[in-house]
């Protein structure tokens, strides 16, 4: 009871901590450039224009079953019809005739998307097997069973269902988060707390009381 009543005091008093335990802000944690700034909706631009091209792209392909080697056909013939009509008439008209860009996709757009992806992909490796590695019983009981219901929701999704749920997430959840940060960080901090609370209960009623036997010391030669 008095381990219960100390634990609860703790509670009350402890200023909750920044969620995942971060200390920076959370534009920094998303990489601070251009993707951050579409996730948060800084850009407002580009944030809608990715949120409604994934829309299109996934209502094509989920919704009306297009197929995608006939999409791209189709969007190639679709645009050499496009410069070829343009072409003729500005030799008809006098126009000045389409000018064909260097680069349709920037490089430097890929290049920091991919340094996002693989700087976000080691950091949640390392987080999962530091929680596999730690005594944190609640962390690890709540990465294991985040996994498992992950797995369980694709088996009945697509890949692409699961793409644009993904991206949906990403441009909502940050941005919510961030409208919200202070209510979410103590709500998330009360929950954890309150998990840790209960398993220092589980632990001293149960867990300290099987009886271990003698560690035996290693003779060194």
């Amino acid at each position: 009871m008095t381990t219960s009543y100390s634990s609860g005091s703790e509670y009350a008093t402890a200023k909750p901590a920044k969620l995942f335990g971060r200390e920076r802000p959370i534009h920094d944690v998303l990489g601070g450039g251009k993707v951050a700034d579409v996730l948060l909706w800084k850009n407002r631009n580009a944030s809608g224009g990715l949120l409604i091209g994934m829309t299109f792209i996934w209502f094509l392909f989920e919704v009306v079953k297009y197929n995608f080697v006939t999409f791209l056909c189709h969007i190639s013939i679709t645009s050499m019809l496009v410069f070829f009509i343009w072409s003729t008439a500005a030799d008809i008209f006098n126009w000045n005739p389409p000018k064909i860009p260097q680069n349709i996709l920037q490089e430097s757009a890929f290049k920091e998307l991919a340094t996002t992806f693989h700087t976000r992909f080691n950091q949640v490796s390392s987080k999962l097997l530091n929680m596999a590695g730690k005594r944190d019983l609640p962390a690890f009981l709540l990465a294991i069973f985040s996994l498992y219901t992950l797995s369980v929701v694709g088996n009945y999704f697509s890949f692409l269902n699961l793409l644009y749920l993904g991206i949906v997430s990403m441009e909502t959840l940050p941005f919510l988060y961030d409208q919200f940060e202070d209510n979410v960080d103590y709500f998330v901090g009360k929950v954890i707390q309150d998990m840790k609370m209960k398993y220092r209960m589980f632990d001293s009623m149960f867990l300290n009381k099987i009886p271990r036997g003698p560690v035996k010391e290693k003779k060194v030669r």
